[in-house]
């Protein structure tokens, strides 16, 4: 079995803090996001090979991270597109590398910026059993939020109804872009022959419904689609299960540092409060109130209050003034 780890983004929604590094390298708890998938899918023996789709802006960035891990698995397969408007949408870019690097066989795909709870030796387990594509679904417990996904509805665990997007969901259990494909089921081009959408997974899950089998893996626990900057939160949030963050390197002095709050290496926060946020490395808050915000590296926040703020690395804040 193969693997495609989706990491083609450009994370615009986080700007600035992922304007110049993949969404998918923000820390959570001690590693980053994407190396919680490597992990399994490299201790997986019937995973052969993974190929990380990532896009020409961030594949120097990707090859120095591959280079410096332990991973034998992940090697790149990079789109021919360094920004937003060239992107050829996610199913495209997956036909794409199907063809390039000649895949054949079994396939999952998963997107490289989920934090999910469940085990994907399970899941591919799961898969195997059937041998027939296989979905994994949680229930998000939100209608509006249910919007931004592709719903199911199930017949035990079969999937006889998807929709990607809905405006008005009857119910909130969604799909999570976690994907597992028979190697006959692997039709990227036949779909896009079709002039169908090309942009997300849930479409080409939606039209391959109608002409198969398709099942649910459900799980419960955690998922986070770390998106926006409030979903990045709530991820480090759950990593750190209430307790604080501050690495060894870190100065903290006559300061407050409340729950949920991670505190990186050469960072110094002097007579502040700071709660439910990230403080990247070599940061500084001097004389702040800092709640729900992630600030970037060698940034300056001094006499001044943030709140649900996203601080660019070297930006200086004073008083409210950038």
């Amino acid at each position: 079995m193969q693997a495609i780890v989706l990491a083609g983004g450009y994370a615009t929604r986080l700007w600035p803090i992922t304007k110049h590094r993949p969404k998918m390298f923000l820390p959570v708890g001690e590693t980053v996001i994407i190396d919680r998938i490597f992990e399994e899918l490299e201790s997986d023996e019937r995973i052969d090979e993974v190929y990380v789709s990532t896009n020409e802006r961030f594949a120097d960035d990707f090859e120095a991270h591959l280079a410096a891990s332990d991973f034998s698995k992940p090697q790149l397969s990079v789109e021919d597109t360094s920004g937003e408007s060239e992107k050829f949408g996610v199913v495209g870019a997956l036909a794409q590398l199907v063809e390039r690097e000649g895949i054949d066989d079994d396939l999952l795909v998963i997107a490289g910026d989920n934090l999910i709870s469940f085990s994907l030796s399970d899941f591919i387990s799961d898969f195997e059993a059937r041998d027939a594509p296989t979905i994994a679904a949680y229930d998000i417990g939100s209608r509006e939020r249910a919007t931004s996904y592709g719903l199911l509805e199930l017949d035990g665990d079969r999937v006889v109804d998807f929709e990607e997007k809905p405006e008005d969901p009857p119910s909130t259990l969604v799909s999570i872009a976690c994907y597992a494909f028979p190697a006959d089921a692997i039709a990227f081009d036949e779909y896009l022959a079709g002039d169908n959408n090309p942009d997300e997974p849930g479409w080409f899950v939606q039209w391959l419904q109608t002409k198969r089998p398709v099942y649910a893996y459900t799980f419960d626990g955690a998922w986070f689609d770390i998106g926006t900057a409030e979903g990045y939160l709530e991820t480090v949030a759950w990593a750190l299960d209430g307790e604080t963050a501050i690495e060894p390197g870190a100065t903290v002095e006559n300061s407050e540092i409340g729950d949920d709050v991670h505190v990186m290496d050469g960072a110094t926060i002097e007579n502040a409060t700071v709660e439910r946020s990230v403080v990247f490395p070599d940061a500084s808050i001097e004389d702040a109130t800092v709640t729900d915000s992630v600030v970037d590296e060698e940034a300056s926040v001094a006499g001044t209050d943030l709140g649900g703020s996203l601080v660019g690395a070297h930006t200086k804040l004073s008083n409210g003034k950038d």
